[in-house]
């Protein structure tokens, strides 16, 4: 195992090193920069924009720039935000913790209902329940999560006219949340995680039940499996213990991949509830050219998709004893 670890970590210092600078110069191609906007403003003296520029370090040659960036990363630092004038980290740290409780809640919603769905309809292929989950399956597929986000706010916004309930439909707190005691405050945020949680959690598993279903099915028709109940395993047992184990090594591999989604919010979902997470601080730094937060955050997600790699070959290795991890 330890040989293993030392060998991944050797293999991700040049892997890092690459993506480092892949990150900021394809970053750096778009036109313009961050005080673009503030070049065209008439009222914006040429010294004024001088010293902007300098304090920015903007006026430096681009390799330049990318240098002091990679040394800030070397000191745990991802430079200085343009728009937030503070450090990188601190400006996502909170946004990533807003997104991680949402994210987990989507992930627990999106397992707990993907896995159990995909092994019936192996179980239960082309009997009526699996058809009528197919159904509702290919009718989730079909509609991209944030215009279900908007029509199940429009059916919520009638049944808060209609019945006076207050279902909060937006944000991550209410404007009494400072006033609520400690118990107060956790049940106000999980009020507003539940909806947007839901919603794309029930959303996502439409891919992912249709993809254990497959595999379930695969291995269902193997010919261990005949033999194992041939001799008499019990039928929970050869679909659990046999066929789900060995259907869900693929799953396995590709939980690395997860890691970096935990942070990386729930896409277009947060913005349609207006939740103050990752998606929306990108967009806008994306539109303001903040180069050092997007580049940040990228490297970030970088570093947790090769940590999550390494996690899936060890998790593969547990679960599949014909894997040696090293």
């Amino acid at each position: 195992m330890v040989p293993f670890l030392l060998r991944r970590l050797v293999q991700a210092v040049p892997t890092l090193l690459l993506s480092s600078l892949l990150i900021f110069f394809i970053i750096s191609l778009a036109p313009g920069d961050f005080l673009t906007p503030a070049k065209l403003n008439p009222n914006i003296s040429a010294e004024q924009l001088n010293n902007l520029t300098v304090n920015f370090g903007l006026d430096r040659p681009l390799y330049q720039q990318y240098g002091l960036w990679l040394g800030n990363i070397l000191r745990g630092e991802f430079g200085l935000s343009f728009s937030y004038q503070a450090p990188v980290w601190d400006v996502m740290v909170p946004r990533i913790a807003n997104s991680l409780w949402l994210v987990l809640l989507i992930t627990v919603v999106f397992y707990g209902i993907a896995i159990p769905v995909g092994v019936y309809g192996a179980v239960r292929q082309n009997s009526l329940g699996d058809r009528t989950i197919n159904v509702f399956m290919y009718f989730l597929l079909g509609f991209p999560s944030f215009f279900l986000a908007l029509i199940a706010i429009y059916l919520l916004l009638q049944l808060t006219f209609a019945t006076g309930w207050k279902i909060p439909l937006g944000g991550m707190t209410s404007p009494e949340y400072s006033s609520l005691s400690a118990g107060g405050k956790v049940w106000d945020v999980l009020k507003h995680l539940l909806i947007p949680g839901i919603l794309l959690g029930i959303h996502s598993t439409a891919g992912l039940s249709r993809f254990v279903r497959a595999l379930m099915l695969e291995v269902m028709n193997s010919d261990y499996i005949r033999t194992a109940r041939a001799k008499g395993v019990s039928e929970s047992s050869a679909i659990w213990k046999h066929t789900f184990r060995n259907a869900i090594l693929p799953i396995v591999a590709g939980i690395g991949g997860e890691l970096p989604a935990l942070i990386g919010g729930a896409g277009f979902i947060e913005v349609v509830f207006a939740y103050p997470g990752i998606t929306p601080m990108l967009l806008d730094a994306l539109n303001s050219q903040d180069l050092y937060l997007i580049a940040g955050f990228t490297m970030l997600t970088t570093m947790l998709l090769i940590i999550g790699n390494v996690v899936s070959d060890i998790l593969l290795a547990v679960v599949d004893p014909r894997v040696k991890v090293g």
